[in-house]
């Protein structure tokens, strides 16, 4: 070909991918070894090492995909499940939607239990649903829905599955990296991710971790698995104990994760969860300055995704255009229902910035000066920079999201 399309740097606000650091870009020029060598095994090893941190686990089995959250969300379901299983799937946005769909390729039976989108999942509806479920196998809910910004604690609903002698899985594909995990403490038996948002690395890997009941529940099968690449007993064998060929990994992707968890440890995941709720909240405030409410419901409002409904005075598809083409800047408009009144900004890993708010909301607002929207101009530069000046006062601050989906 004469000319190729070249690729043009942008500042990712949007739902995923993120932005990935320099470090993480110049790991995936490393040389390429052989699937067995010795020292690619030895990364290996320690790629799963700092994946047991951020998941909050000494779940012996854990490991990443080859590739993205889809194929995490699709490997879990297709190893547990069987066909005539019974599943309980929490909905309150498309990725528990997407859930519920594979699990019935499956051939399980499920029953969803939903909520309005923007709003947290009802226990006492979930927990009708699973007593009333006989044989109940698993009840399987999305941590942050991606769709909607809204966050489910987790705790609650491993209790309850639990309390019927079933397994409980998450979709924590927005927020391994960005919030604080404790997988083992909130009883969770499957969760699996992405790189691409908050763990601050490319797309290419799914990371997932399986508690030892999840593990018997899947080597007890009655029914062969029916996915040969994503049969997770087989990717163990290569991952942790036989190192036994599966495929063919994607080594400058498993660089650039382990370049991005080192960076995420390096950190410390007090301090990165503390940059993404600080940068979230200015967000929000600076939005609410400019006239734009928050979909997800007060205290269920994750860090890593902010979904601002778009007032009737705003174009919404015309603005994000704008910041693309204009600025450079990429945010995402809604799913499904939702589709022309909100905007998915998101502020994972790497682009979550100090700096990247207040470059968002400065072009966001030269733009709605273009329109009949009325808002103060510079009003949410200031109420963002209030909130940074508030959060860098605080001290011995306890950061995180615990089981009751409050921030303290």
């Amino acid at each position: 070909m004469d000319h190729l399309t070249e690729p043009k740097d942008r500042l990712l606000l949007g739902p995923g991918p993120s932005n990935v650091n320099a470090r993480v870009i110049n790991a995936m020029s490393m040389p390429i070894m052989g699937y067995l060598d010795p020292t690619f095994l030895k990364v290996m090893d320690e790629l799963v090492a700092m994946l047991k941190v951020l998941f909050g686990t000494s779940n012996k089995f854990t490991l990443p995909l080859s590739g993205t959250g889809t194929s995490g969300m699709e490997a879990a379901l297709v190893n547990i499940l069987e066909p005539g299983d019974n599943v309980v799937v929490g909905v309150n946005g498309l990725f528990g939607q997407r859930i519920a769909d594979i699990a019935e390729r499956c051939g399980a039976n499920v029953t969803t239990v939903s909520a309005d989108w923007g709003h947290p999942l009802n226990l006492s509806d979930v927990e009708k649903a699973v007593k009333s479920t006989d044989k109940l196998a698993l009840l399987a809910a999305v941590h942050v829905e991606t769709s909607t910004g809204v966050i489910q604690p987790l705790k609650p609903l491993a209790d309850i599955a639990h309390r019927q002698g079933a397994l409980f899985l998450a979709d924590c594909v927005t927020s391994l990296g960005g919030i604080e995990m404790k997988i083992d403490e909130w009883g969770v038996d499957i969760c699996y991710s992405a790189t691409q948002k908050c763990v601050g690395a490319p797309p290419g890997l799914s990371p997932i971790t399986l508690s030892d009941k999840a593990v018997e529940k899947i080597k007890n099968r009655s029914t062969s698995i029916q996915s040969f690449y994503l049969d997770l007993l087989l990717l163990e064998k290569y991952w942790i104990s036989d190192r036994t060929y599966h495929h063919t990994a994607s080594m400058p992707i498993i660089y650039a994760v382990r370049e991005a968890l080192s960076m995420a440890i390096e950190e410390g995941m007090p301090n990165r969860v503390h940059r993404h709720q600080t940068n979230a909240e200015a967000l929000k405030e600076g939005l609410k300055a400019l006239g734009f409410e928050i979909l997800a419901q007060d205290g269920y409002q994750a860090p890593p995704l902010t979904a601002p409904i778009i007032p009737d005075t705003v174009d919404e598809a015309t603005i994000r255009k704008s910041l693309l083409s204009e600025y450079g800047i990429e945010i995402a408009g809604g799913f499904g229902p939702l589709a022309g009144k909100i905007w998915r900004i998101g502020l994972m890993g790497e682009s979550s910035q100090e700096t990247n708010v207040l470059t968002f909301l400065e072009a966001l607002e030269e733009l709605l000066a273009k329109t009949d929207h009325k808002f103060q101009v510079g009003s949410s530069i200031t109420s963002a920079k209030q909130v940074f000046a508030k959060w860098d006062k605080l001290e011995n601050l306890k950061t995180g999201f615990y089981n009751d989906g409050k921030i303290f």
